[in-house]
């Protein structure tokens, strides 16, 4: 299913809510506005926490220590992404006038030690270049996933679709649910999100669930360049690994391609 949220008058976007709106995925997902000189103070008791710096700047403050993320906007290949485990607490705090942050948030009784993610430390992968004359190239990073974050529950990254190419592609499904928050070059920028069967219309701000069994392919609209932050949460004893994807037989020459 695919949402266009508007940000409340507290610059508050709510995708998910573990225990309220899309509960089925199982995560808490927000995307915050931060003012310059405004700070946003977190640290949940049951719940691991991410939070990645879309766009804007800001000051991550946790444990005595403090970093600075600094990012033109979301096409700029500079995560920063501050992941803590519960009980952990955390301030952001705004530099530039405005900034964009995305929280995601799910239970996990394990405790870890904070990890602040950067552009240097992220996994960066070209997928596509190759294949169907180029019609799914895109750049896939990822912040941190079962790879290098096993004690954690979550997964979180960022897709860069290049203008009228196809992402998540060959078309894919997996068990675990996934949420997908997008955001394009120039505000009348869209696209389309496949949810199983059904195509829905892709533009900046919205955002879509993906539930078990449900294909879903992703394509840009010509002349427009599409990102995605993609947050996935492992299924209790079924975590998601890179190789978690099962394309359905009539698709499964395009993986040969």
């Amino acid at each position: 299913m695919l949402e266009r949220p508007a940000f409340d008058k507290d610059g508050i976007k709510v995708l998910c809510e573990m225990n309220g709106k899309n509960a089925d995925m199982n995560m808490n997902i927000i995307v915050r506005l931060v003012k310059k000189g405004q700070t946003v103070s977190v640290c949940d008791a049951d719940n691991e926490t991410a939070v990645l710096l879309t766009q804007g700047e800001v000051e991550f403050a946790w444990g005595g220590r403090r970093e600075t993320g600094k990012r033109a906007d979301p096409f700029e290949k500079k995560p920063y992404c501050l992941h803590v485990c519960k009980g952990t607490p955390f301030t952001v705090t705004g530099v530039a006038a405005e900034s964009e942050i995305v929280i995601q948030q799910t239970n996990n009784d394990r405790t870890f030690d904070a990890v602040f993610y950067t552009p240097e430390t992220c996994l960066y992968q070209e997928f596509g270049k190759d294949q169907w004359n180029g019609a799914g190239y895109r750049i896939v990073s990822t912040m941190f996933d079962y790879d290098n974050a096993p004690y954690s529950n979550l997964v979180m990254g960022e897709v860069f679709n290049q203008p009228g190419c196809w992402s998540s592609y060959p078309p894919h499904h997996h068990p675990q649910p996934e949420v997908y928050y997008y955001r394009f070059d120039k505000p009348q920028g869209f696209g389309a999100c496949f949810n199983g069967e059904t195509p829905y219309k892709s533009t900046d701000g919205s955002f879509c669930t993906i539930h078990n069994g449900e294909d879903h392919q992703q394509v840009t609209a010509p002349g427009y360049t599409m990102y995605y932050v993609w947050m996935i949460r492992h299924i209790d004893g079924d975590p998601w690994y890179k190789t978690t994807r099962f394309v359905g037989p009539e698709h499964e020459w395009l993986t040969k391609a």
